[in-house]
């Protein structure tokens, strides 16, 4: 199949939308004139972490009570939740402002979708009309996604949400009533701590705050930000930046949510020379692909590069790498990436970070781990900061589609146009040079995926002794990205009972040869039931792991670390994941004595391989002692290959049984 890449030069016209007038005639609030020096607009969109568990009326009294200073007003629009646990209507818009410990319904909406850029752009303009600060501040309060499908999901509304695209054309509406920008645009929100998000800002704000990673549902301690402002009225977005990202990181550690936490103010002034400086970065990246060289090397480097948001089969992907790490992973192949890595620091003012993000930088981009579709890229090359990124991108998602087959790939005439013009340009506005580019070829993938890419000099088998391996040639060698095995376990009647994967496995990159290193030591519950687990990613001195479960009959995910140094499981909590609609859930730490773990497992036929889902036994939890590392029950089980490619594809081997006696692993036949 033929790569389709027609990118024409279409100036692509950003039209403001400016939202209906108010439903109901509200008095407004008597100070509305007086002149307060901060006022921090808080687009509050409830959705199901109100309906569910009172989120946003926590924070909301947060507001009030760091309201008592003066120095501070919190203007809020209320919406997206079904119910509320405060006295707040459901049923249409409401606005309020927070001031002197008072809140007060200020206007009214007819109810409309907090996922829709014309409500926030409605919302902005009627504040920054009615109050009069210095310093304007606002906060985007909700789930959030990272740069694909943003922020602010409406469970009213089928969970639609506001992309950068539509933030964009919201915040370009107040540019007449507030020339000289926010203050800060800030997030309350997983994953929106991202380069792509920051160059949407740069012409409306001067400081950007986000997360990289998840946020508990508590979120900001809003506290914080009154306490800070009664010192320090006069404070610009850096400084009151810098403390809400402490007092953020102080709250996730009583929460018990400190190890994975992170929250970044960057400097928006300075995205313009990032841009610049990681697009010719990116050029020399993209130049190894186009001219055919070895990108595994790189492409393994970014394998191992800090990422967020799960990024793993049981959880779904977000994308969101750390921008310093994709820095750093091609600095062999780059001249120009120690002058990235330099204005990437420039741009991060300040971070706090947990220790399982300790290499973290402050700044997440998209890159392509797993890619869910033409529509993602689709989004993407509208909010990407670089036209070589996007390319390397391309090529990347092509591989994925055909298998690692790239015979037929071709960058035509129109992207290399693209490339002199975006250079002549200085990248300073790289959304002008794109319109449609078709990336349908990652609609029309089977099922039955298996990597072309992956060749070998000996496919997978058993030698002499007993193990299972095999050897890569040259090209395989180049096209593989990483090795794992699918572990099963083989039930009465014949079927696979997935147990997740391992990376225990022995490999040389140079030669190609790999085999097993599997030892039989698996995580289980306390009944002996193991769990299904994969790896979320490799921290300092531990990994963290994911296992689908049951908890009290619903559907999420227990996560636990490994401390392999000091033998020491330690469950961190459970999170829902990336749900359907694209967002992400926020990880808690309600996991208690009393409640019901049933592990869940992949399941498949034995003849058919049709997949299904497997539910183990009902397991009380009474803490985390319960949790285990240990032998598995003797038995016979399975095992594959799993090899990964540099485009995100795989290749799987077929199951080979083994059986497990004496904590001794025998492999027998091929299954």
């Amino acid at each position: 199949m033929k790569k389709l890449l027609s990118i024409s030069l279409v100036i692509l016209m950003l039209v403001s939308v400016v939202a209906s007038a108010s439903a109901e005639a509200v008095q407004p609030a008597v100070s509305e004139t007086a002149q307060v020096p901060w006022t921090i607009f808080v687009y509050l969109c409830g959705s199901d972490l109100e309906s569910e568990n009172g989120f946003a009326s926590y924070n909301l009294e947060e507001m009030v009570e760091a309201s008592t200073n003066s120095n501070v007003r919190f203007v809020v629009q209320t919406g997206g939740a079904s119910s509320w646990e405060s006295n707040i209507s459901a049923e249409r818009l409401e606005r309020y402002e927070i001031l002197g410990g008072e809140s007060v319904l200020a206007d009214a909406q007819t109810f409309a979708n907090m996922g829709d850029g014309a409500t926030l752009a409605s919302f902005l303009q009627w504040g920054l009309a009615t109050y009069n600060s210095p310093y304007y501040g606002l906060v985007l309060w909700n789930h959030g996604s990272g740069s694909i499908n943003g922020v602010c999901f409406d469970e009213n509304y089928s969970f639609s949400s506001l992309r950068l695209t539509d933030m964009e054309s919201a915040l370009k509406s107040t540019s007449s009533l507030l020339p000289n920008g926010f203050e800060f645009v800030g997030f309350d929100a997983c994953l929106m701590g991202t380069v792509e998000t920051a160059a949407m800002l740069a012409p409306y704000a001067h400081y950007m705050i986000g997360s990289q990673e998840l946020e508990p549902g508590t979120g900001w301690d809003y506290g914080v930000i009154g306490d800070f402002l009664d010192e320090n009225p006069d404070a610009d977005g850096l400084a009151l930046g810098s403390a809400i990202c402490d007092g953020f990181f102080a709250a996730c550690v009583e929460v018990e949510q400190g190890d994975s936490a992170t929250l970044s103010v960057v400097d928006l002034t300075q995205i313009a020379d990032l841009r610049v400086a990681f697009d010719a970065y990116a050029k020399d990246l993209y130049t190894v692909l186009d001219q055919g060289d070895d990108f595994a090397p790189i492409a393994r480097a970014i394998n191992s590069v800090d990422n967020f948001g799960g990024n793993n089969r049981t959880e779904g992907y977000t994308n969101m790498v750390d921008m310093g790490g994709l820095i750093a992973a091609g600095r062999k192949w780059s001249d120009h990436a120690d002058a990235a890595w330099d204005s990437l620091l420039n741009a991060v003012k300040y971070e706090v970070k947990g220790p399982d993000h300790i290499y973290s930088t402050g700044l997440s981009l998209y890159y392509p781990l797993q890619i869910e579709g033409s529509e993602e890229l689709s989004i993407f090359k509208d909010v990407c900061i670089s036209a070589y990124y996007l390319g390397l991108v391309d090529k990347v998602a092509y591989g994925y589609a055909n298998g690692g087959n790239m015979e037929n790939y071709d960058t035509d005439s129109s992207f290399s146009d693209l490339l002199d013009l975006w250079a002549q340009s200085g990248g300073d506005d790289m959304n002008q040079f794109f319109s449609a580019a078709d990336w349908s070829y990652l609609d029309d993938m089977e099922d039955d995926y298996q990597s072309t890419a992956i060749t070998f000099t000996e496919p997978p088998f058993v030698d002499e002794n007993g193990s299972y391996g095999f050897i890569l040639d040259e090209n395989g060698i180049n096209n593989a990205l990483s090795v794992e095995a699918n572990l099963f376990l083989l039930s009465d009647n014949g079927d696979y009972i997935g147990l997740g994967t391992t990376s225990d496995i022995l490999g040389d990159w140079e030669t190609g040869v790999f085999q097993d290193d599997f030892d039989g030591y698996w995580f289980s519950l306390g009944d002996g039931q193991p769990l299904c687990t994969y790896l979320v990613s490799q921290c300092d001195g531990y990994d963290l792991f994911t296992s689908p479960i049951l908890l009290n009959g619903e559907e999420t995910n227990l996560r636990f670390t490994w401390d392999y140094a000091n033998s020491q499981l330690l469950i961190t909590g459970i999170w829902d994941g990336i749900e359907e609609e694209g967002y992400s859930s926020r990880p808690t730490t309600d996991l208690k004595p009393g409640d019901v773990i049933i592990p869940v497992y992949d399941s498949y036929e034995a003849d058919t391989f049709e997949d299904a889902i497997y539910n183990g036994e009902p397991y009380t939890f009474a803490g985390s002692e319960d949790l285990s590392f240990g032998l598995l029950p003797e038995g016979e089980y399975l095992y594959s290959f799993c090899i990964n490619d540099i485009y995100g594809g795989f290749w799987n081997s077929d199951p080979i049984r083994y059986d497990f006696t004496d904590g001794t692993i025998y492999f027998n036949a091929a299954a």
